[in-house]
């Protein structure tokens, strides 16, 4: 075959021309979106976004952004290892922000000597090691303190976390 025989390659449009209306429709796609979305609150709008992709309708949990805690408790114990003084003043610090809120995870170490020993239970244990903690804490935030247990075994102790929650909801008048 010689060059003759093949056909002429057709004349078209020039290939950033294309790139360029994609573009150009994207940006347009896109001023619209922000025009029909603008008498929308944020919540409004994340919350149609999830139920356009089929997610569920609950709010994320809170990310953890610094964390403080009391360690080494006794095995099978609940009683606090050292004073909570310098956890307390660290809490009162962290919950000024009215828009965080303290996590307690109390933990157990997972061998049998680390149980509760009325239930036999590390759950109740982890849980009130986590509630001793809680209690220390409560002049600081009451209502903004939740108390949790750890999954897996880990250390005896009790941690504190402190979670950007968002904006406080705001009262009418």
């Amino acid at each position: 075959m010689n060059a003759s025989e093949y056909p002429d390659a057709t004349t078209g449009k020039p290939l950033w021309l294309i790139t360029l209306a994609d573009l150009a429709l994207l940006l347009v796609g896109f001023l619209v979106l922000l025009q029909a979305t603008q008498h929308i609150g944020g919540k409004d709008l994340a919350k149609g976004i999830r139920e356009g992709f089929g997610a569920n309708d609950t709010e994320p949990t809170p990310m953890p952004v610094a964390a403080a805690g009391i360690l080494d408790f006794a095995p099978g114990s609940a009683i606090l290892p050292t004073t909570p003084g310098a956890l307390v003043a660290w809490a009162r610090e962290a919950a000024r922000d009215p828009r965080v809120m303290l996590t307690v995870t109390g933990s157990t170490d997972g061998t049998p000597g680390d149980i509760d020993r009325v239930t036999g239970s590390a759950a109740i244990l982890a849980a009130d090691r986590a509630r001793t903690v809680a209690a220390a804490l409560a002049a600081v935030a009451p209502s903004r303190v939740a108390i949790v247990t750890a999954t897996k075994p880990g250390r005896r102790a009790a941690i504190v976390s402190v979670a950007f929650v968002g904006e406080a909801p705001r009262t009418q008048p």
